[in-house]
């Protein structure tokens, strides 16, 4: 019998509590909860869950202290769920951690959906990371990573080297949201966090080149002043 997923909530509203723990495990997951940032904290030392769900304001210790803390020593899945809705508050916890932001109020249906997609993808980047595999295939687009060679309906597609270190960080983190600041900096540098404009060009330049329809992209999804997300399942 397979154990069913582990997802600790953190947040500070009793009602959310209770909310999560009558409707999450109907959806198969096993729910813990903590109701602050050190209490989390302790039930991560004594058992890492397979996902945490975790609201940023809270007494005493912040939710972006225990996400910084958490990733000191995990990779362990972290979904936000908070009131605060500004792009900052979505980049500052995207770029400390984060796999995935949700805003209050929100629906469970998404909700749910956003929770199945961050297992799958961390699920598939152990399986990968296990057996070594460096050929990854989407719809049309196949990936040889090792190989530095990308195809495109069998027809290989020449990328300028820039444009591959791109593509291959977003497939490296398939379905996770990456921050235009994370992005300039793990290809060009520190110096260009700032530059969203030329990742931007470098960006439609690459959907040009793999995207069906460069117009409407199935593959690099922009995030609305976030950044940009890779999607690796039909």
């Amino acid at each position: 019998m397979n154990r069913q997923p582990m997802i600790l909530v953190v947040d500070d509203e009793p009602q959310l509590l209770r909310a999560m723990k009558a409707s999450l495990p109907a959806a198969g997951y096993e729910v813990v909860t903590a109701s602050d940032g050190e209490e989390a904290l302790a039930r991560i030392n004594q058992e890492i869950p397979d996902l945490i769900i975790l609201d940023l304001v809270m007494p005493g210790l912040s939710g972006l202290e225990v996400c910084r803390r958490v990733r000191t020593f995990s990779i362990v899945p972290i979904v936000v769920l908070s009131a605060k809705g500004a792009e900052q508050d979505k980049v500052t916890a995207l770029n400390i951690g984060a796999d995935d932001y949700m805003t209050k109020p929100f629906s469970l249906n998404e909700l749910l959906a956003r929770i199945q997609a961050v297992l799958r993808r961390s699920s598939a980047s152990s399986s990968i990371s296990a057996s070594g595999t460096t050929v990854i295939s989407v719809g049309d687009l196949t990936i040889d990573i090792d190989e530095r060679r990308i195809t495109v309906k069998g027809k290989e597609v020449k990328l300028t080297p820039k444009e591959f270190e791109v593509l291959k960080y977003l497939v490296n983190r398939a379905g996770k949201i990456i921050t235009h600041q994370t992005l300039l900096q793990a290809v060009w540098g520190w110096e260009s966090t700032e530059q969203t404009e030329y990742l931007r060009v470098f960006i439609n330049q690459l959907r040009r080149k793999i995207e069906p329809d460069y117009h409407h992209p199935r593959y690099i999804i922009t995030e609305p002043w976030v950044g940009y997300r890779f999607i690796s399942n039909d």
